[in-house]
């Protein structure tokens, strides 16, 4: 049965893969293998030898001893488990591409093109890096992809451009968020579980991630696509609200207020953010309001602000496909994870490296074979997911708090999954908003992000030993 549920999960990343050519939108084998695989589970819940217990971070003990129904009724509990996780992540994103959007409805990303003041390619590269980068420790790499890429669309009119300036993004919003502990849900994840602190993350990190983001843009820069000027379209020039730049500030802020609120309050980053935009949503109607007048009633403009509400515009340009992809893919993956198989690949790393954990004598080979094994990590979360991993990695590793494995773990599962385009949650979001195709990512992305992600090990490994 395991290995019928492994098939089905090849399938359908295959099917995601060749989405353009089966001409068949990704969001439908990822539901469908995701609905297979909890299927198969249910119906031979008594031939599977393990459970992961995902709050415990290891296999369940004692999952063999127990009858049918206690089974069905573990099962039951860990799937509301894995859905409550997901939700977590799709109602914050659907929060944060509303404000989005609300922002757009003003026209507020206008505001963005007077702060640019160079048409060079290769300038306008380096700003969006180093804006993903730093965004991404403030506000995660999900959040600062959304934004960064709704702020390209409106500066970058040609699209084969365009693509090539969003997978520089994503590699530099997945480099940022690994040396925050709120920039990606994997470093939250080893923060949270006492396996790391600000201080030595930031110390630890800062400069392989910086490398990981500045070698791959330093290379592109060189590229001919990034080469000569980007040609602005100032004959579509329209009138901008008079309130863009004000919820230009107002959604940006919302959104940078939400670490805050987490931290202020440890809730979910979800709660923040409907907090975030049920305030942009009060001064976004307010605003709207005072389009119109009685005494323009008539007036084109009057009438679209009368009878459409900015909120409701704005929900209604989400990316729903993104959202139920999103859906898929990660139950897809918690299936895998409740099984215990992802736990079972990383555990079988560590038996096929026979000297990890041996004697002191031994410590410069083993301190060797755990680099492999976290490089592996690294590779593997570009093809599966950062989260399940890190959580397999909680289970087999017991090093202390601040031990440099634990971020090696996480510059690994943060950076790595820039490697593939369905690697990241950063990646996943750029792929939806702007139609990415797997394998355009992986022939003219991919390298960029292997060479990023080697040479920010190679640096991690040699600024560990100032600590």
């Amino acid at each position: 049965m395991d290995a019928l549920i492994i098939l089905i999960f090849a399938m359908g990343y295959l099917a995601i893969t060749l989405e353009h050519s089966l001409k068949i939108d990704k969001l439908i084998p990822a539901l469908v293998m995701m609905a297979l695989m909890w299927a198969l589970i249910s119906l031979g819940i008594d031939a599977f030898p393990n459970w992961f217990d995902s709050a415990e971070h290891t296999l369940m003990e004692n999952f063999g001893l127990l009858d049918h129904v206690q089974k069905i009724d573990l099962m039951e509990e860990t799937l509301l488990h894995h859905l409550g996780k997901t939700s977590e992540i799709l109602v914050f994103l659907l929060g944060a591409m509303t404000i989005v959007e609300i922002i757009d409805y003003f026209d507020g990303f206008s505001t963005i093109k007077d702060f640019v003041h160079t048409k060079s390619k290769r300038k306008i590269l380096w700003v969006f890096s180093l804006l993903a980068f730093f965004l991404s420790a403030i506000i995660d790499n999900l959040t600062a992809t959304i934004v960064l890429i709704s702020i390209l669309q409106k500066v970058v009119k040609d699209r084969e451009v365009r693509l090539w300036y969003a997978g520089l993004i994503i590699i530099a919003a997945n480099a940022g968020g690994a040396w925050s502990p709120i920039g990606d849900v994997t470093t939250t994840m080893l923060w949270i579980g006492k396996k790391v602190t600000t201080s030595h993350l930031l110390g630890y990190l800062f400069v392989p991630s910086f490398l990981c983001m500045a070698v791959p843009s330093l290379i592109a820069s060189f590229l001919p696509v990034f080469k000569g000027d980007l040609e602005f379209d100032d004959t579509e020039e329209k009138k901008k609200s008079r309130f863009s730049g004000t919820m230009l500030y107002l959604g940006l802020g919302a959104i940078v207020f939400v670490p805050v609120f987490k931290m202020i309050t440890h809730l979910p980053p979800y709660v923040g953010m409907m907090l975030s935009l049920g305030v942009v949503a009060i001064f976004a109607e307010i605003y709207s309001s005072s389009k119109f007048s009685m005494t323009e009633y008539d007036s084109e403009e009057s009438d679209a602000a009368a009878h459409h509400s900015p909120v409701h515009h704005s929900l209604s340009r989400i990316e729903l496909p993104s959202i139920l992809f999103f859906l898929g893919i990660l139950m897809a993956v918690a299936a895998l994870e409740s099984l215990g198989i992802l736990f079972n690949f990383a555990e079988s790393l560590q038996q096929h490296m026979p000297l990890l954990g041996t004697e002191t004598h031994y410590a410069y080979e083993a301190h060797t074979v755990s680099d492999i094994v976290i490089l592996l990590l690294g590779v593997g979360s570009a093809i599966i997911d950062n989260v399940p991993l890190v959580a397999a990695t909680l289970g087999m590793f017991h090093e202390p708090i601040d031990n440099e494995l634990w971020h090696f773990v996480a510059y690994s599962a943060g950076t790595g999954g820039s490697m593939l385009i369905i690697g990241s949650a950063a990646g996943v979001v750029a792929m939806g908003m702007e139609k990415i195709n797997f394998f355009w990512y992986l022939k003219k992305i991919s390298w960029l992000a292997l060479i990023g992600f080697l040479v920010g090990a190679a640096a991690f490994m040699v600024t560990r030993t100032l600590f």
